[in-house]
């Protein structure tokens, strides 16, 4: 009776489908099922759904149930065999009288598709004890090569235990550490050591709960892998709503411009396409028999290792030779293993390895890198798929020739960005419309005259002074310190949080300030005294020069607001510097875009002096 009541409640209640997509490119990894029209059947909420099932002990066959309507719902959705179904796990089932492993399976056989497109997400809202039986049941989804994720990671029991017991796929970041993630700078560097700490262990990430374009972008920052939420789309129903990718995001990449980068060039040069060995056999329905791997080890006899991928072509790990040197140089070791009774196929001597996403920083890499005891290198991806190998070797190439070339652009005194970062800095800033920046330029007044009575000795000695007090006033990453070239400095920083604007004001009107009052000390006394230095100007006259400052001219860019070019910005410092030389406080911040609608406005400008 009671098993008819549930079959009844399966069939009267939906799934509705969330997308979960790459943060690169807006490209569909997969989308979550969740339950819905379970009001329809006389439940307040899902949990007190799955809490009847479990009293009433029919939760593993009403679980069984639903999971297999989510697939076939799933397998409607167009292009599907592209994507992942998530599905959420009932730890509790485990514990059902009538449990039994296999049954999903049998759906995948029937239904014709790869077990690599169903993700199994392990809620750590509920309790999950990491006994012997639920870590077989875990253990047992691997073997068959589902995908597993913890879901809610952060918000629950088990934390860390259960991510150290597991070894998931995929970690899900609770929506409480997301949700204004941008003004929190404790959820950052939460959600920031986590993400670390997952990519070295070969974890993807999934940031849950993204809904604002702020959310969306720190979790860019802090190397996400992917996104989920409101921002991307609200879980629908109707299965002709969902996309194959999502256009707002590689939009939003293109503006932003900072996946073209020198890393990802550098590592398209330098990684190495390995053959993969794929860990499943479609058409057969079964694991690739070890033959298989024997064999590509024959061909390729100078190889120790190839990369073992899915049928999405996603990595699973790497397969070594020295693994499998036991079976092999014993005398009937082969032989064993190619016996299928005995128990042993690929996934035994599938290692772990490093992956990084191609947009990856060559330093990030370097530092997931070099925890590893084991790793023969790191699986490059792009879209989630194996693109390519890159060696230990390879990677400090890479970094080698990064430096070698921002080394180029270094001005050789200071060892700040040249003019060529910093005029490709601008032009991501014009082209990203849908961020604010403040743009700052700094400009010494009466170098000349010191210049000319103390010497370039002197003179560099000013300039270093200056380019310090820059490094230990703006810290950190977020703020790009450039050297123009002579007295001339850049200061940009693009802003993610409003409190980031008075930051920026004030810390500009601290180096200002400091510089005036540090200076003097370069000067004679006599000159210190007198409070000015008489020089010759540019036309040989006999003149009293006021002492050294520093003005700073900077502009104000909104988000959404008309892209302008190059040489209107020029235009615009131009005007701002004659202001800030004018201005007793030596700092003025131009807003030459009107509050309207963001036009720009060169006949009404307004400066505001700090």
């Amino acid at each position: 009776m009671r098993e008819e009541k549930w079959k009844a409640i399966s069939e009267d209640i939906d799934f509705a489908f969330q997308p979960i997509v790459n943060i690169h490119n807006g490209v569909c990894l997969g989308y979550e099922a969740l339950l819905r029209k379970y009001e329809d059947v006389g439940f307040s909420s899902i949990q007190e759904l799955f809490d009847e099932a479990y009293k009433d002990g029919c939760l593993f066959k009403f679980d069984i149930l639903i999971r297999k309507k989510a697939i076939k719902k799933f397998l409607n959705i167009k292009h599907h065999h592209k994507f992942k179904l998530f599905f959420n796990l009932e730890n509790r089932i485990i514990q059902s009288h009538d449990y039994k492993s296999g049954l999903t399976l049998e759906f995948i056989k029937e239904f014709n598709i790869s077990p690599d497109m169903l993700c199994f997400e392990i809620s750590e809202r509920h309790e999950f004890n990491c006994s012997s039986n639920e870590l077989n049941l875990i253990k047992t989804y691997k073997n068959q090569t589902y995908k597993i994720a913890i879901d809610d990671f952060g918000s629950g029991y088990s934390g860390l235990q259960l991510l150290y017991n597991t070894e998931p796929d995929y970690i899900k970041i609770d929506r409480f550490f997301i949700n204004g993630i941008e003004s929190d700078s404790k959820k950052k560097l939460f959600v920031t050591k986590v993400v670390n700490l997952a990519h070295i262990l070969g974890i993807l990430v999934i940031a849950e709960g993204v809904e604002t374009e702020k959310e969306f972008y720190l979790c860019k920052e802090i190397n996400c892998d992917y996104i989920q939420g409101y921002f991307i789309q609200r879980p629908t129903l109707d299965i002709n709503e969902l996309q194959e990718s999502y256009s707002k995001i590689n939009a939003i990449n293109i503006n932003d411009k900072r996946d073209i980068t020198m890393d990802r060039q550098l590592l398209n040069e330098k990684i190495e396409y390995i053959e993969p060995i794929c860990v499943y056999n479609h058409e057969k329905k079964f694991f690739t028999d070890l033959s298989v791997v024997f064999e590509a080890f024959r061909r390729n006899k100078n190889t120790s290792f190839f990369p073992v991928v899915n049928n999405h072509k996603e990595p699973v790990g790497i397969i070594r030779e020295k693994e499998l040197k036991e079976y092999v140089y014993s005398k009937y070791g082969k032989d064993l293993l190619m016996n299928k009774t005995i128990g042993k196929t690929i996934m035994d001597f599938i290692i772990k390895c490093q992956v990084a996403d191609i947009n990856t920083r060559l330093e990030k890499i370097l530092e997931y890198y070099a925890v590893d005891d084991i790793s023969e290198g790191v699986l490059i991806t792009e879209n989630g798929r194996y693109v390519g190998f890159l060696s230990s070797r390879s990677l400090l190439k890479a970094l080698n020739e990064k430096n070698i070339a921002i080394a180029r652009d270094q001005n050789p005194l200071t060892k700040l960005p040249g003019n060529t970062m910093i005029h490709e800095f601008i032009d991501q800033a014009l082209i990203d419309t849908s961020s604010p920046y403040y743009i700052c330029y700094f400009d010494f007044d009466n170098f000349k005259p010191f210049n000319d009575k103390y010497g370039f000795r002197q003179g560099d000695r000013i300039i270093l002074l200056f380019s310090n007090l820059l490094k230990k006033t703006f810290t950190t990453e977020k703020y790009f310190i450039g050297h123009i070239g002579g007295d001339d400095f850049f200061l940009a920083l693009k802003i993610t949080q409003e409190r980031e604007k008075t930051e920026f004001m004030n810390k500009t009107k601290n180096v200002v300030e400091k510089f005036t009052g540090d200076v003097i000390a370069f000067y004679e006394l006599e000159d210190r005294e007198r409070g000015v230095l008489l020089s010759t100007d540019r036309d040989g006259n006999r003149k009293a020069f006021p002492l050294m400052s520093v003005s700073a001219a900077i502009v104000y860019m909104p988000s959404c607001r008309d892209r302008i070019t190059h040489d209107e910005l020029g235009l615009i410092i131009a005007r701002t510097k004659k202001e800030a030389k004018q201005s007793s406080e030596k700092i003025v911040l131009n807003c030459p875009f009107d509050d309207y609608n963001y036009k720009l406005q060169f006949d009404h400008t307004t400066y505001k002096t700090y």
